[in-house]
């Protein structure tokens, strides 16, 4: 269900007043946009799920992978497998999108979140306003 004008407008000022506070916080937080696996990307990390299932089951049939009663080998392959999945379904990071000179919008918040005072000072002054009537 998409965000209603107003519910949008106070998103983007909460942003802004972020960005204003804290922008290297800001910045940290909102890192680069996730892009949708390839094809490619997708068997590599199929293979590599594969390979932890199949080490998996060794470490559980071979008792020589064990250290006392702790089968190695099969958390190994755990572990594999959780990488597998985690490189398949997840796409590399995009730093800026468009290279790195700002858009439209970020120039807009940034020009929003210039003036007015604080974050919590105009959030109180918002307060006061609506419930002083």
């Amino acid at each position: 269900m998409p965000l209603s004008d107003h519910e949008q407008r106070m998103l983007d000022q909460i942003e802004s007043a972020l960005y204003a506070e804290d922008p290297k916080f800001a910045s940290s937080v909102r890192g680069g946009n996730l892009r949708a696996p390839s094809t490619r990307r997708r068997l590599q990390g199929a293979a590599l799920f594969v390979l932890g299932l199949a080490m998996l089951v060794a470490g559980v049939v071979i008792r020589a992978t064990w250290i006392g009663s702790f089968p190695i080998l099969s958390v190994l392959g755990f572990i594999v497998m959780f990488g597998g999945v985690v490189f398949a379904i997840t796409g590399p990071r995009v730093a800026g999108g468009r290279g790195s000179a700002p858009d439209d919008l970020t120039v807009a918040r940034q020009k929003r979140a210039k003036g007015g005072g604080s974050f919590t000072s105009r959030m109180e002054d918002r307060f006061r306003k609506r419930f002083d009537n």
